[in-house]
């Protein structure tokens, strides 16, 4: 019986090149996830406009995170008392808070080693974490955590109906700076034990701003930029 023959294989047709992947028309994206600390950009104008990564929403009793060696999200430990954080709390990507953050802090150690965080009012409530709000920075808080510069960057929603317009401080109600100075205050606290936290003062928007161009400077220096 004789063998059957044996079909040469179809040439393979070349395929069109993907214009999604073409360099003059690809859009800009990550193969991967980006660190949200050194991978997303800081903003479209720092240091008055920010992106701030949101680690910890409103609605959270627990503090989360992001680990520094693998950029996920971790839960750090569940709050003690019963404050809840009353604006959008995380990061401004790519900053850190060295030397020159530590220099405009009086009676500051050192800066922490962290990321320059970030406080975000918003009129309707975002309960999702691990996404990047562009805000405009109005001021801040001056804390010292255990003696080092932690500063705390209060910013508002950009495009937000209520919170939209303010530029600065002062344009914001005293009951949001007082809310937040409370949670900080007392996010920390265990019985018989002294609190690590002291608020020294807060500042209004071109402070903040000189905040948040010495944490850019210090990331620079971080990574050697």
């Amino acid at each position: 019986m004789p063998s059957p023959r044996r079909r040469s294989p179809r040439p393979t047709r070349a395929q069109p090149p993907d214009p999604l992947m073409a360099k003059s028309k690809a859009p800009r994206f990550s193969a991967w996830r980006p660190h949200p600390w050194h991978g997303l950009s800081s903003g479209r104008e720092p240091p008055t406009f920010v992106d701030a990564y949101v680690e910890i929403t409103p609605l959270d009793v627990v503090k989360y995170e992001v680990d520094k060696g693998s950029g996920y999200v971790r839960v750090d430990r569940p709050l003690r008392g019963s404050s809840q954080p009353p604006a959008l709390y995380g990061f401004i990507p790519r900053t850190y808070c060295g030397s020159r953050v530590a220099a405009l802090s009086p009676r500051s150690l050192r800066g922490d080693g962290d990321p320059l965080d970030v406080c975000v009012l918003s009129e309707r409530p975002i309960g999702r974490a691990e996404i990047l709000v562009p805000a405009r920075v109005v001021g801040g808080l001056a804390m010292l955590d255990k003696g080092e510069a932690d500063d705390k960057i209060i910013a508002v929603l950009e495009g937000d109906l209520a919170w939209g317009a303010a530029q600065d401080l002062s344009d914001l109600p005293p009951i949001a700076i007082e809310r937040l100075r409370h949670y900080f205050t007392t996010y920390k606290l265990t019985p018989d034990a002294a609190n690590p936290i002291e608020i020294r003062s807060t500042y209004d928007a071109a402070h903040a701003r000189q905040v948040v161009t010495a944490a850019l400077a210090d990331y620079r220096e971080l990574v050697g930029e």
